[in-house]
Parts: structure tokens; C-alpha cells; sequence
């Protein structure tokens, strides 16, 4: 009780920064000064058919909730589909791939009152929780309003799991009364399991099972012929403080005629990564300019939001960002998807599994720094035969790790059987 208490009082102690956290950030991305009511529970849009609800903090989540929404869609024709986000970026990639075939809004923040009104105005009759999202009220008031949640495709980094250890309590509390808990691996199952989860289905990554679009493929081969009869290295997704060094291994690699194609993981950097290309006197185009890539151009700047499968398919080999410094790394399934070789550092501990499984398989390797990172990306493109065999290597792991859809759903359909 007391921890609950105190949760409650630092929520109310924190609501003066949450007003000024969503109008810092509307500075760079004016969308986090749009639908402000929703975070605190109040919407204009009314289902008129039962609800399925899926939850997805922001882009990374929703892509990978697309297939089992899609599922969802399927088996429950009667049934509309809520998406909630917490990040404009989120909330407009759910726009892209579902239109109108969904009620996309924001997840009010998790206090009481919002909460209740979110659930007074939707009413759903299943929730699903993508990756790690446990909202201590949200989870306490649908257990309470006979609500069944599924913490779907969870995963749980050490990290993480010491974080949410600090409250445990109310961590404990919380994954006792969510319905249902389907885990990536059985480490990520462990570790819940260890915060008080009382049972965890291993059902895979639902990452494998996304489906890349084809106008994106074919925006890809639309980019390589822009690009012409050159090698491609694609650092993608790369956060603060990496784009130096990958321009700096850049500078190592003697590879004749290479582009470097660079994509921030944020669009609120896109900007700053431009003018520090200006800085080293590289010749750049950005993506936006829509043109065909000059025969001097260095680097190609993927300053546009949704696009990485595009990126990935105009490609002969792949960094994957947010891992030569202690970001956690990004998600590399969907380069795997495209048969793209893996380049990524030290620090891939969101997406371990994944990482030590393509390592296993041939498909990635794993570097330390600029100078191994020039070296290795020197080598491949160096040897087509070397970079042959990790692209297949690439394509058979990611088939092999298909059918995370097909188990989460089978979940989602007995907890609506239970309810019923």
C-alpha cells in the first residue's frame, strides 16, 4: 500500500514537469503539442463496435505489433482495432500502415483518473502491451474492470530488469495481474519470471514475422539506381556521438566509388548530422531533395521517417546504429529480412538474442570501434563472395525465426475465449 501510495504521490509531484517535458519537445517536433487532452484521458473518437486494444510506445513497437494487429484484424472482423502511442513518431507510423483500418490515439498518462476515462470511452475487451510497457494503475484498473492484458513480444534486458527491481513491489504486483505474458527468449522469460511474473510463454520475436512492403522494396531499387553502379554502406539508425565515428571509418576505408548512406534515428537530428557532414567538408545530398545522387557525392543523408526497409534494400552492407556506444543497438531483423549483411558493436544488449543468433548463423559480425568497424566493412566489400554468403546466411536466419504471430494470436484468442 505504501508503495502504491507513493507512486501515486510522485506522479502528482511530476505533473508540472510532464506539462513542460511535452512543450520542451514540441520545441523540435511540434506533433508533442498536438492531442495533449488524450494523455490525460480525454478523446474525441468514439468505437461504435468492441474494441481490441494494442498499445505501442513508438515506432519500433508498433512495426512489430503489424503483424499480429493485422492477425487480430483477421480473426475478429466485428471487432475495431485501438492503437495507442506515446510518441508522435509512433503514432504516425500506425497512421501509415493501418489508415482508417484502425482508432489511433495517444495512452494517457498513468494516472488514475486518465486512466479510467480511457477505459470508460473504449471499453475493450483485450489489451495487448507491446515489448515492455507496465503502467502500475493502467495494469491495477483493468484487472479491476475484468480487462485481460497480454504483455506481448516482452523483452528485458539486465539493465532494465534491475531498473524495474527497484520498485518491486509494484513491479511484482503489476505482471501478477497482467493475463497473460508472451517472451522473445527464454532469458527475457527468466527475468520477468524473477521480478514475480507467475507464467511466461516463449513464443519467439514477432519482428520476424513483419512483412516488408513492397512500395518500400521497390522505393529501395528506385534509391540503388539513383545511386548508380556503386557499393553502399548503410549505418542506420545511428545515435548521438556515433556519427563521428562513423565518418570516421569512413575516412580508414579505401573502397573505390563507396557511398555512405547515414540515417539518424531521430528525425529532430537529421539537421544536426547535416551540418556536421558540412563540418568535415564531405560532399552530402539528403534523401528529401528526392534527386538522383551525384557521382561526387560521399554521403546520402536518410533524413525521412519510415523508410528503412528502403534503405536496407538499397544497400550492399549494414551498420546497425546504437551499438558502438551504450544505446542498447537497434532492431536488425528487418535488414536480415532483406538479405543484408550485419555490421554492429559491442552494445546490443535490447536486442541480445537477435544479435548472438545472427552471429551464430554467419549473418553479422561484431566490431569494437571506428578503426575495426572500417576494417571489417573494408574486408567485406573487398571479397562479394564473403558478403554472397552472409546475405543468404542473412535470409535463412530470418525465415527460421518466423512464427511469433501465429503463437501470440492463438494467446489473444483464448483470453477472449476465457472472457466470453
Amino acid at each position: 500500500m505504501m508503495w502504491k501510495l507513493g507512486y501515486r504521490l510522485l506522479l502528482w509531484l511530476l505533473f508540472p514537469w510532464t506539462l513542460a517535458h511535452l512543450w520542451w519537445r514540441g520545441r523540435r517536433q511540434s506533433a508533442y503539442r498536438e492531442h495533449i487532452a488524450e494523455r490525460f484521458g480525454w478523446y474525441r473518437a468514439r468505437p461504435a463496435r468492441p474494441v481490441i486494444w494494442l498499445h505501442a510506445v513508438s515506432v519500433g513497437e508498433t512495426r512489430a505489433a503489424e503483424p499480429l494487429a493485422r492477425a487480430l484484424l483477421a480473426r475478429y472482423p466485428g471487432h475495431e482495432l485501438l492503437f495507442t502511442h506515446m510518441t508522435p513518431t509512433g503514432r504516425e507510423t500506425a497512421q501509415q500502415l493501418f489508415g482508417d483500418a484502425a482508432t489511433i490515439v495517444y495512452l494517457p498518462y498513468d494516472y488514475p483518473g486518465a486512466v479510467a476515462r480511457f477505459l470508460a470511452r473504449f471499453r475493450p475487451r483485450l489489451g495487448v502491451l507491446m515489448e515492455t510497457e507496465i503502467w502500475f494503475n493502467l495494469v491495477e484498473a483493468c484487472a479491476r474492470q475484468g480487462v485481460p492484458l497480454l504483455l506481448a513480444n516482452a523483452r528485458l534486458s539486465e539493465k532494465s530488469a534491475r531498473g524495474y527491481a527497484l520498485a518491486a513491489p509494484l513491479t511484482r504486483a503489476a505482471l501478477g495481474r497482467l493475463a497473460a505474458i508472451s517472451a522473445q527468449t527464454r532469458e527475457d522469460a527468466a527475468r520477468l519470471q524473477q521480478l514475480g511474473a507467475p507464467a511466461v510463454e516463449v513464443t519467439g520475436n514477432l519482428k520476424f514475422d513483419v512483412a516488408l512492403a513492397p512500395r518500400l522494396l521497390e522505393l529501395g531499387a528506385e534509391l540503388k539506381r539513383r545511386i548508380g553502379r556503386r557499393p553502399v554502406w548503410l549505418a542506420a539508425s545511428t545515435r548521438e556521438g556515433e556519427e563521428e565515428m562513423v565518418l570516421d571509418a569512413l575516412a580508414y576505408m579505401r573502397v573505390e566509388g563507396l557511398l555512405l548512406l547515414l540515417v539518424p534515428r531521430h528525425p529532430q537530428r537529421f539537421d544536426a548530422v547535416a551540418a556536421l557532414l558540412e563540418k568535415r567538408r564531405l560532399a552530402y545530398a539528403r534523401r528529401s531533395d528526392n534527386r538522383a545522387v551525384p557521382a561526387d557525392c560521399q554521403v546520402l543523408l536518410g533524413d525521412s521517417m519510415g523508410e528503412m526497409a528502403a534503405y536496407y534494400a538499397a544497400c550492399d552492407l549494414a551498420f546497425i546504429g546504437g551499438s558502438l556506444l551504450p544505446y542498447g543497438g537497434q532492431n536488425l531483423i528487418e535488414a536480415c529480412a532483406v538479405g543484408r549483411p550485419l555490421l554492429f558493436g559491442p552494445h546490443m544488449y535490447n536486442f541480445a538474442e537477435a544479435s548472438r543468433l545472427a552471429l551464430a548463423a554467419g549473418a553479422a559480425l561484431e566490431v569494437t570501434d571506428a578503426a575495426t568497424l572500417a576494417e571489417r566493412a573494408g574486408q567485406l566489400f573487398a571479397d562479394s563472395a564473403a558478403l554472397a554468403r552472409m546475405s543468404q546466411a542473412a535470409l535463412a536466419f530470418s525465415r527460421a525465426h518466423q512464427g511469433a504471430t501465429a503463437r501470440n494470436l492463438a494467446i489473444c484468442e483464448r483470453l477472449l475465449e476465457k472472457r466470453d
